[in-house]
């Protein structure tokens, strides 16, 4: 940088002397060296004199090639098998050696996020930070945010609040606080965070978690510090997620970032950014490290997840175009290349026979019948599908850019119904969304009764900034009037999926024991294929061991439990044995 500031300023010394059309002996004014001078100081104005002075000095000064001398960088030694590159830490010498920095997270919203605080948590980690349970204790507190509606943020800010009236205590007792917001409201509101909340240290969007040492570190000097850039590449594929559920038994894997649908209500692609995948090689090491943890169930993530495409090398560059859902179109091009989500799952699935595989959250224009098929082949990919109608109405799902029809939708699940036995199905719906009429309300009030959904996630609109609702659409659904159409989507909800579950009632369920009931110590819980929960007594079970010694399941275990009864969201019944994936496979 210094060699660039001063050979500007050499060449713009010389130009000047172009420009002023000066004797170049003008420049020798005042030099020791020089007796023949043409020009005397005193015949020149006081500008043309300071230039001259300040060219004089550059004369005497280090030429050029001086600078260039011993500049050449050093050759790189490519790091051995097994060396780690010696990367310099963000933190100080005190801090690193008996005062480490304590870090605290908070998570709020989907499963993306709880990825991502691990992600940030191995960052940390690998630089010298503790992780701490304590807001009390912590020297950073840092909250993984959520944008996806106004209620989300309004949490956020609520607690932010709190920990800023924590900070000031701190302040006054000398031991600082720094406070750090992540994720999807950092990238949506950027300064705004800053600019209303002064106690907040560090802003890092989505993609700016490898940033976080640099950033805390600069909030250590007592400036505040931000990161809100987001990425076309950028997949953490090199991270591996520090996994720290209570829950051993199943974890979340993030297979891409991103989403390209541009539905107009979602600020997902303005927080979250554009779609990328990771590649397969990297997915397949993160889940053979669960399997070898003793993980049972494994969730791939992603906010289209189904729409997955490895193009990390040449050879997965073919000319082969996209296939969609019967009856769906996107705003986008038909992309072509790469390995799909079906050769994902594929592969995934054949890690370990025993781990059950499930993902969300899909799109319904990314069920091509080759995923549909695997699905319905392979017995540790779960028979349940989260299949998001966002309405029931055709005109309204033409206003939210969803790509397909209310008939459309419709066809794709009875198909989904038809070629795989027994799958669940699940959905999301808004209610209120801008323009929605009566008449649209009861359209998804149809739907709800016509798909079977054993499982349903109802919100009312939220308009977010950016989005192309926010510039192109009214929000014209009073929010009282919200509010009771969401109400009646929830009773009808209810109403059908009561009536599902108590179809279950005297069937045998394959259940996934996951720990305690948080009702009742004396109760398992666990859930199903259709990913339903399910609850179970904590007795001995009838199975014969070399041993003679009663058995009990644990959690991590298969235990077939026959489904007694039932209530508004929970299958409950008695345990019969302990079992498998496969041999449940081959009764079926």
């Amino acid at each position: 940088m210094h060699l660039l500031k001063n050979m500007k300023l050499l060449l713009r010394g010389r130009n000047l002397w172009r420009k002023r059309k000066l004797p170049f002996s003008a420049a020798c004014v005042g030099c020791r060296t020089c007796s023949g001078c043409m020009v005397g100081p005193g015949s020149l104005p006081e500008t043309q004199k300071k230039e001259l002075n300040f060219t004089s000095r550059l004369a005497e000064g280090p030429t050029f090639q001086e600078f260039l001398k011993g500049s050449s960088l050093p050759q790189e030694v490519p790091l051995k098998m097994g060396e780690e590159e010696d990367v310099p830490s963000y933190l100080a010498d005190d801090v690193s050696v008996d005062g480490k920095r304590k870090v605290y997270f908070e998570t709020y919203g989907c499963q993306m996020n709880v990825n991502d605080t691990e992600i940030a948590w191995s960052i940390l980690q690998k630089n010298g930070y503790l992780r701490t349970n304590s807001a009390s204790e912590a020297d950073v507190i840092l909250l993984v945010t959520c944008s996806i509606r106004e209620k989300a943020e309004q949490t956020v800010w609520n607690r932010l609040q709190q920990i800023t009236a924590l900070k000031r205590k701190r302040l006054r007792s000398g031991t600082p606080l720094r406070i750090g917001i992540l994720g999807c409201m950092a990238e949506r509101l950027k300064m705004e965070i800053l600019d209303r909340e002064k106690l907040v240290d560090v802003l890092a969007g989505p993609d700016a978690y490898r940033d976080l040492p640099r950033l805390l570190a600069v909030a250590e000097s007592g400036q505040q510090a931000a990161n809100v850039l987001l990425s076309l590449e950028e997949t953490y594929a090199d991270i591996l997620p520090i996994h720290t559920s209570s829950n051993k038994t199943t974890a979340f894997v993030s297979i891409m970032r991103g989403c390209d649908n541009m539905c107009s209500y979602c600020i997902v692609p303005f927080t979250r950014g554009r779609e990328r995948s990771r590649p397969i090689a990297s997915i397949l090491q993160e889940v053979r490290m669960l399997a070898d943890q003793g993980v049972k169930e494994v969730t791939l993530l992603g906010q289209n997840v189904n729409s997955f495409r490895d193009t990390s090398e040449v050879q997965f560059n073919t000319a082969e175009v996209t296939h969609l859902s019967c009856g769906f179109s996107t705003i986008y091009k038909a992309k072509q290349g790469g390995l799909r989500f079906a050769d994902l799952l594929d592969q995934v699935s054949r890690v370990d026979p025993e781990m059950r595989i499930r993902f969300t959250s899909p799109h319904p224009k990314d069920f091509p019948d080759e995923v549909l098929q695997l699905i319905r082949e392979r017995h540790n990919i779960c028979k349940q599908i989260h299949l998001p109608a966002q309405s029931g109405s055709s005109r309204v799902l033409q206003a939210m850019r969803r790509g397909y029809t209310r008939e459309a939708y419709i066809e794709l699940a009875h198909h989904i119904l038809e070629t795989i036995p027994g799958v669940s199905l699940s959905s999301d719906f808004i209610a209120g969304f801008c323009g929605e009429t009566e008449e649209d309300h009861q359209q998804t009030v149809s739907l709800l009764q016509e798909v079977p959904y054993p499982m349903a996630f109802l919100f009312t609109y939220s308009m977010r900034k950016k989005t192309q609702a926010y510039h192109r659409l009214q929000d014209d659904v009073p929010v009282e009037e919200k509010k009771r159409r969401l109400q009646e989507l929830i009773t009808v909800f209810r109403t059908e999926a009561s009536r599902l579950k108590k179809m279950a009632v005297g069937s045998t369920q394959l259940v996934l024991v996951e720990g305690p009931s948080k009702r009742n110590s004396t109760d398992l819980c666990g859930r199903n294929d259709g990913n339903a929960k399910v609850i179970f007594p904590d007795v001995d079970l009838k199975e014969e061991t070399s041993t003679g010694t009663p058995v009990r399941a644990k959690p991590g275990d298969y235990v077939l439990v026959k489904v007694t009864s039932v209530n508004s969201q929970t299958l409950l019944g008695v345990p019969l044995r302990r079992s498998s994936l496969r041999e449940t496979s081959r009764c079926s």
